[in-house]
């Protein structure tokens, strides 16, 4: 099939939705499909083989590694010189609805993938417009021939909001890449104190929408180092306020793998996650979990058995959960263990040749109308 991506985000940016479409590229090729990337940014116009279409685009203020398209008739351009068979339309919400429109004159099926909740990053940026982004994303999805979420909770928010033909599509994590056998015993020793201290650590990105400052909480409990993989507009508050945690910076690849197994507790403070990756990716390195029960967490972490679920209204129980963990390496080998398990079908092949199959063919064998 030949497949155009239409992304809000794609490489060299680093976010869920680039690292996702990423992925998707590079397993339809691997099975023998044609994509094409069109997204906004500066960037390389090719990815391993396969082109990119840059269209003009803006940096957000505190958001700037997140460039967001302008009007361009590249869109529609690129569509029309590729004669895609089904349209992907990646997170859409600005570019998003330019590719939809585009498909949409064309006469050519959408997909659309549920992946940010943008009301709920707004508002932890001081931007209040609910209902105006809510209505927005309905109309989006209600006009996409079908739209894939990737968590429950996801599921449940677009049905409230009118739309239909909704199906769950989870995301594949890479586990040739996460793998216990990544850890780095001499690492470990170095940052725990020669094994004093259980590391607990963070991964992903230091902004407001991941709720970051929680974090805090951690460097109060007796034997814990926090260790923190990433970078953001929090970085500078987090180093004020965080004594004794240790600062890698962003990681990736290799480098990332082996941060993340070499932790002994995964946390994820965010209440705002759609589906949540780095849950999945700690889950793959034999490390026990600790998130929010809110959003995609909810589906991710079966509690007390593939991780511990926290309830974010209640100020002291992430305190107790990490605590929980901290105090009892029995309960942790017991919990990396499951989690390990319940990724382990959850490859990025997987999950693309089901989104091939009981998705883009669906869409294409349609009978189409030019709208």
């Amino acid at each position: 099939m030949r497949v155009a991506i239409v992304s809000e985000s794609f490489f060299p940016s680093v976010n869920g939705v680039a690292n996702s479409v990423r992925h998707v590229v590079e397993q339809l090729v691997a099975l023998g499909h044609e994509p094409l990337v069109v997204t906004p940014g500066p960037g390389p116009d090719h990815h391993r083989g396969v082109p990119v279409v840059r269209v003009r685009s803006l940096g957000l203020p505190r958001y700037r590694d997140f460039p967001v398209a302008l009007p361009d008739r590249a869109v529609e351009s690129a569509l029309v010189e590729f004669r895609p068979d089904v349209v992907h339309l990646a997170s859409p919400f600005v570019i998003g609805a330019a590719g939809l429109r585009a498909a949409r004159r064309l006469g050519v099926p959408t997909v659309a993938i549920y992946q940010t909740d943008v009301a709920g990053f707004a508002r932890q940026y001081g931007v209040r417009a609910d209902l105006l982004v809510d209505r927005w994303v309905a109309r989006l999805h209600r006009r996409v021939d079908r739209t894939l979420v990737p968590s429950t909770a996801s599921f449940d928010q677009l049905n409230a909001l009118g739309v239909d033909d909704l199906h769950l599509w989870r995301r594949g994590v890479s586990l040739d890449l996460f793998d216990p056998s990544r850890r780095d015993a001499a690492r470990h020793a170095t940052l725990s104190r020669g094994g004093r201290d259980v590391l607990v650590g963070y991964v992903g990105r230091l902004a407001p929408e991941k709720q970051v400052r929680r974090l805090a909480e951690i460097c109060r409990i007796p034997g814990v180092r926090l260790v923190v993989v990433g970078d953001g507009p929090e970085r500078r508050w987090l180093g004020d306020h965080l004594p004794g945690a240790h600062f890698t910076g962003q990681l990736q690849g290799d480098h990332l793998a082996t941060a993340f197994a070499t932790l002994d507790v995964f946390v994820h403070p965010g209440t705002s996650e759609t589906f949540c990756q780095t849950v999945q990716e700690a889950q793959a390195s034999g490390v026990p979990v600790v998130a929010a029960a809110a959003g995609g967490p909810l589906d991710l972490v079966d509690h007390g058995r593939t991780g511990l679920l926290f309830e974010p209204r209640d100020e002291h129980s992430l305190w107790r959960s990490v605590v929980a963990l901290a105090r009892d390496a029995e309960l942790r080998a017991r919990l990396a263990c499951a989690g390990r398990e319940a990724v382990a079908s959850r490859s990025w092949h997987a999950v693309v040749e089901e989104l091939v199959d009981e998705h883009y063919r669906v869409v294409a064998h349609r009978p189409r109308a030019i709208a």
